[in-house]
């Protein structure tokens, strides 16, 4: 697997859930854009982890945010699997299921993570840091 950013003029971010609703409420928090210096979000979906896979393999995505509580595959196991098999894989956000799972996102090596309920407030601030250290080429400190 490899990496290699989108074009300038957007970001491209893969949303993982098994759930719908889950989906819609990330791209609802997020919206366009979700920092006004961040060039336009553009959004591929997924409910599996093959299209996942496929998706980061293409080496397009800038960010993915990744259900844990996605069934059958978590969203901790595919990005501690993401961070395993592509080189300078792009920050990874995975959305767990009560703060203290907290801890399972540094085994997951997540660069960031959210729980639910997901506060679209700091849904929309722990993206926008991720992006902003993509565009400015900074490696992200997983959690």
């Amino acid at each position: 697997m490899s990496a290699n950013p989108s074009a300038p003029g957007s970001l491209k971010v893969l949303v993982y859930s098994s759930n719908s609703l889950t989906r819609d409420a990330v791209k609802l928090a997020l919206g366009r854009r979700p920092a006004p210096e961040l060039p336009q979000l553009e959004y591929f979906e997924t409910a599996t982890e093959p299209a996942v896979i496929k998706a980061m393999d293409s080496g397009t995505i800038d960010l993915a945010i990744l259900d844990g509580e996605a069934v059958p595959s978590g969203g901790m196991g595919i990005a501690r699997r993401l961070k395993d098999e592509i080189f300078q894989c792009p920050p990874l956000m995975v959305l767990i299921g009560r703060p203290q799972d907290a801890w399972l996102a540094t085994w997951s090596r997540a660069d960031g993570v959210v729980s639910h309920p997901l506060d679209n407030l700091e849904l929309a601030e722990a993206v926008a840091i991720l992006l902003r250290q993509r565009v400015a080429g900074i490696k992200p400190i997983s959690v």
